[in-house]
């Protein structure tokens, strides 16, 4: 894999980039398939995007990783995290990665991991032409989720200090920082993981602004999700994922317009998230043979809305 560090501007923040080409791209000269691919909540390109870009290099598919705004060393309010925001960062990327020499604009699709999952399918709602969307492991109704992982009287606790959090942004100014995980809370495999992980990455663990938690109480992308179509849609979820439930995909699924595949993973959430292991090696090649086959119906762009 050969690596070239880039930067790209979305809504007047610099992000650190960095695109990711197979070890043969210079040989042949052809335009070559693109994916951009996305990490979750506390996502780093360092990690999961460099992670498959790792391996889907290897199968044939140049790739670029980013740092959301407000992350690492992009540009951007340390602490604020938005899923809409985020979701322009996904669709800036897009346009980016289009405008590389030696990338086919017509095959670029996008990978979202975690929490980028509904990141990368708002984004190609929005686009109209990204020609392939696959949402790893990723919730798609926030409020069904917070309350999924929270007792009843928890997520009321929560909702009243969002709902304290936007007054004192309106009256004062400030939205509150919070520990990094006060209303997203890990279960005991995943902590042990991002422990082991994920906690060395530099720049993890920054404390984020309760505004975030309002995010992702908006989220709603079973609603607009059948506007994807006729964009092919792969969804890939751990069957034993206890932070985002397969429920969350398998109702996504529901929701969402032909042409779509529901590929269950046999893990978490990421406990099979290691470079060698092989039920992610088993996901790149599904990857693999869903963005070939998204590829190739050269479907054209979709009319979208402004």
């Amino acid at each position: 894999m050969i690596q070239q560090d880039t930067a790209f501007h979305s809504e007047g923040s610099r992000l650190e980039a960095t695109l990711y080409y197979p070890q043969d791209a210079a040989q042949d000269g052809a335009p070559r398939p693109a994916l951009v691919i996305n990490s979750g909540y506390q996502g780093f390109n360092e990690f999961y995007p460099k992670m498959f870009a790792e391996r889907m290099t290897e199968r044939g598919f140049v790739c670029l990783g980013f740092d959301y705004r407000g992350m690492a060393d992009s540009e951007g309010e340390k602490g604020r995290v938005l899923i809409e925001e985020q979701t322009q960062d996904v669709r800036n990327a897009v346009t980016f990665l289009r405008a590389q020499d030696g990338i086919d604009p017509r095959r670029v699709g996008l990978v979202g991991w975690g929490m980028g999952a509904a990141n990368v399918i708002l984004a190609a709602e929005k686009d109209g032409a990204v020609a392939g969307v696959a949402a790893l492991n990723g919730f798609y109704d926030g409020e069904r989720w917070l309350k999924s992982i929270h007792t009843y009287d928890e997520f009321q606790k929560i909702v009243a200090e969002v709902a304290e959090d936007r007054t004192n942004r309106v009256l004062k100014g400030e939205s509150r920082l919070a520990d990094t995980f006060e209303h997203y809370p890990l279960d005991p495999a995943t902590g042990d993981y991002v422990e082991k992980e994920l906690s060395q990455v530099y720049g993890f663990g920054h404390p984020t602004r309760i505004q975030f938690t309002e995010s992702i109480l908006d989220l709603k992308v079973q609603n607009v999700v059948a506007n994807l179509a006729p964009t092919p849609l792969f969804l890939g979820h751990g069957e034993r994922n206890s932070l985002h439930p397969f429920d969350e995909a398998a109702n996504l699924y529901e929701a969402a317009a032909s042409p779509k595949t529901l590929y269950t993973i046999d893990g978490r959430h990421n406990d099979f998230m290691f470079v060698d292991h092989p039920e992610f090696l088993t996901l790149c090649d599904r990857l693999r043979d869903f963005f070939d086959a998204a590829f190739s119906a050269a479907v054209p762009a979709r009319a979208v809305s402004a």
